[in-house]
């Protein structure tokens, strides 16, 4: 069966994906993408006999296609969010499309519509692919006339209309610095819900991606329609459910007072508003977009992300090569693969106030620049690696006294500050290039294999191009840096997780998930972090005791397992931690290392979650699996019981001590951990197929 195929008179178009279907009925009276079918395979001939949506009244005051249409544009009586608006130089706007013709491809389907009054065209792209279930939709409007400019009011990707239940839920994310990614579940209302960011970037305050239910859904049973926006500017989701019935999902760049200038022979593309339906739960759902990301966004899915230490919290700005050097060593003696130099090497950069645009190594404590300790690094047996933060920039700088019309600014309003810093416009070409120009000397001149790219403030008196453009800027220096160093590795940073997305880690290889490192509070982070987002992407740092920044006391054991279910990172002060802490961190590094393709390439399974008195995650990859338990409130000894789903229930399984266990068990029984006695306690069981 193709992928994509269309009906005899072509008004009925179905996509195909792993285990599902998506049809779609092109209805040229109302110039309008209406969706018919959303979930099991349906055949096209079957398709081509289902009825569109109809309103149960016909009212003037309502409108007939609000929730059930693809595309919806301002023109006609259409009342609900709208996917593309228009204006013109005198104020005037709306839009009356006709469907002029449909494409179809391989794996794709295009509809070309125009609009009868004006000189608008607008391609709705939809794609699908054989060994996943997310269907990738995005749009392109294009100005054809040769005069008068437009400017675009409203520009989704697309719109993703639900079939009819008797219930919607809401399951999406919240949260600030250092309390990134709470998960909520809420009833959808009869209204028009909007998360959204207008700063700029993706934001900790909300992540760009949804999940629907009926609200019977559990974490490994019932359906979920989920979307995803992979872009990293300003942005918003809207879900309507009208009183008729309809619930749909709007995804689009920019925020709600971003409009978009659209010359004349131009073309404006959106990014992708990706969707799925899964069955099994939120955590199929969860594991769903795990597998798209590694098979079609992810540069590198397949290699272990090694295990790093990253200095910053061991000296903060207090950067000097002989200490630099010492940390190495102690980082290399308990195996880590990486080491990252963060913030305090460059310009005049001893506090926060100071130095950002000038990149290079500061000449009192690098006299001989960054190559003799990168060299000393790799002669431990480790990569080298930097922070950077290339979109901002201190006034007091040598970049700024030189460029102060590089930064984001109005010129009628004095420019707000945010960490001493303002942002440089990425949507500049010159910005662009001075840039590409640094980053690339840099590479080279330090043989760097991987670069934390951070970005520590929101925009303020930005320019109505800069909410989106700047993200494309930023887009475009990180693609032609990575064509011009391929062996090169990024993290993405925003004071933490404040650039999570797709479009983010489409030109990145994983993500500094928070800055807030204290072990009990990630697990509620990582638990929302890993609800649409791969683990393999997500850093996590083992640090000192009590936290920096809580000042909590938790054990090294369960800082360290909270760590090893992601990307295994280590920031602590290692100079100041005993020769014991040191061995035990070795074992446990050691101990990551030997389950790594199972924690980074596997199937994750949520137990239970950080709610619960005891919190539990297993990853399950070919006939291994690994299973964390943690327990943040004190207790007695106890051993509880947890079934493993994922598991070959025709097959034995060993655990380290020996102890052989039916996979069929496994399943129903459960496995049992013991847990000591105390508070924060934590437990690691590995099994292998015996």
């Amino acid at each position: 069966m193709p992928l994509v195929e269309s009906s005899p008179d072509g008004a009925t178009v179905v996509l195909h994906t792993r285990t599902g279907s998506y049809a779609v009925r092109l209805d040229h009276a109302a110039g309008a993408v209406r969706p018919l079918h959303w979930g099991e395979p349906i055949t096209v001939a079957a398709a081509a006999e289902l009825p569109l949506w109809q309103p149960p009244y016909d009212m003037a005051f309502e409108g007939p296609y609000d929730g059930s249409e693809d595309f919806p544009f301002d023109g006609g009586r259409r009342f609900g969010p709208r996917a593309l608006g228009i204006r013109y130089a005198d104020g005037t706007g709306g839009l009356d499309l006709t469907i002029t013709g449909h494409h179809l491809g391989p794996d794709t389907l295009v509809v070309d519509l125009a609009d009868r009054a004006g000189p608008v065209a607008v391609h709705l792209h939809y794609r699908v692919a054989a060994d996943t279930d997310v269907i990738e939709r995005w749009s392109a409007v294009r100005h054809t006339g040769t005069d008068q400019p437009l400017e675009l009011t409203d520009h989704a990707a697309a719109v993703w209309c639900l079939p009819p239940r008797d219930d919607y839920r809401l399951s999406h994310v919240t949260g600030g610095w250092c309390r990134e990614g709470r998960l909520h579940r809420t009833a959808v209302p009869v209204a028009e819900t909007t998360l959204t960011s207008r700063r700029g970037m993706t934001s900790h305050s909300a992540n760009p991606w949804v999940m629907i239910d009926d609200g019977t859904t559990e974490e490994e049973n019932g359906e979920v329609f989920s979307a995803a926006l992979a872009f990293s500017g300003s942005w918003r989701v809207t879900v309507l459910r009208t009183h008729d019935g309809p619930c749909s999902l709007l995804g689009a760049a920019g925020h709600d007072r971003v409009t978009t200038p659209l010359p004349p022979g131009t073309t404006v593309t959106s990014p992708v508003f990706a969707a799925q339906r899964t069955t099994g739960g939120f955590g199929a759902a969860s594991r769903a977009w795990h597998d798209y990301q590694r098979r079609r966004i992810l540069p590198h899915p397949d290699e272990d992300r090694p295990v790093l230490y990253n200095s910053w919290e061991a000296t903060e700005f207090d950067v000097s090569e002989t200490g630099q050097r010492r940390l190495a060593e102690l980082a290399a003696r308990l195996g880590a693969e990486l080491f990252v130099v963060d913030d305090g090497w460059f310009g005049a950069r001893t506090n926060d106030r100071a130095g950002l645009g000038d990149w290079f190594p500061n000449p009192a404590r690098f006299p001989d620049g960054l190559r003799p300790l990168a060299d000393h690094v790799r002669s431990l047996g480790m990569r080298f690696g930097l922070w950077v933060e290339p979109e901002m920039v201190n006034p007091d700088s040598d970049l700024y006294r030189a460029h102060p019309d590089w930064v984001l600014h109005l010129p009628t309003l004095p420019a707000t500050e945010g960490r001493n810093q303002l942002v440089l416009d990425y949507t500049r070409a010159d910005v662009r290039e001075w840039a590409l120009s640094w980053l690339d000397d840099l590479v080279r001149s330090c043989d760097l294999a991987f670069l934390k790219w951070d970005c520590n403030r929101p925009f303020t008196e930005a320019r109505p191009q800069s909410w989106i453009g700047h993200a494309l800027g930023v887009y475009e220096v990180l693609d032609r840096l990575r064509e011009r160093h391929p062996r090169l590795r990024i993290e993405a940073c925003s004071s933490g997780g404040g650039r999570v997305d797709l479009g983010a880690l489409a030109r990145t290889d994983q993500v500094w998930t928070s800055d807030n490192t204290d072990a009990v509070d990630r697990l509620s982070i990582q638990h929302g972090y890993g609800q649409l987002y791969a683990p393999e992407t997500m850093v996590a740092w083992v640090t000192d005791s009590p936290n920096p920044l809580t000042g909590r006391e938790v054990p090294l054991e369960f800082r360290f397992h909270v760590a090893m279910s992601g990307v295994l990172g280590i920031g602590g002060d290692l100079a100041t931690w005993s020769d014991a802490d040191l061995a035990t961190a070795a074992g446990l590094v050691g101990q990551y290392k030997s389950i790594r393709p199972v924690i980074q390439h596997g199937d994750l399974y949520r137990l239970t979650g950080p709610e619960a008195t005891v919190t539990a995650s297993a990853y399950v990859a070919g006939g291994a699996a690994a299973v964390f338990v943690w327990r943040v409130p004190g207790g007695p000894a106890e051993t509880i019981t947890l079934p493993l789903p994922g598991l070959d229930p025709g097959a034995v399984y060993r655990d380290a001590t020996g102890r052989q266990f039916h996979g069929a068990g496994l399943r129903s029984t459960g496995l049992p951990v013991t847990l000591a006695a105390g508070p924060m306690v934590s437990a690691l069981v590995t099994l292998e197929r015996a």
